[in-house]
């Protein structure tokens, strides 16, 4: 899940609360592993570094593959 730059901390901090108790039933996290989902709770700082690493690690595929948008 993502919010929009500028979401107040507050309505962060709700969020990942609420998401993270939903990721910890077990139904849910069955579900969404059905269908190709890896849950992972984390904290919003925890979730930003993996977008960040995420983001660095595909950019350096992209480039070396000499990928260009259409």
């Amino acid at each position: 899940m993502a919010v929009r730059k500028g979401t107040s901390s507050e309505t962060i901090e709700r969020l990942n609360r609420e998401i993270n108790a939903g990721l910890a039933n077990p139904a849910v996290k069955v579900q969404l592993e059905d269908t190709g989902g890896v849950p992972m709770s984390l904290t919003p700082a925890e979730f930003g570094a993996l977008v960040t690493a995420e983001t660095e690690k595909w950019a350096k595929v992209v480039k070396f593959a000499g990928i260009k948008a259409e």
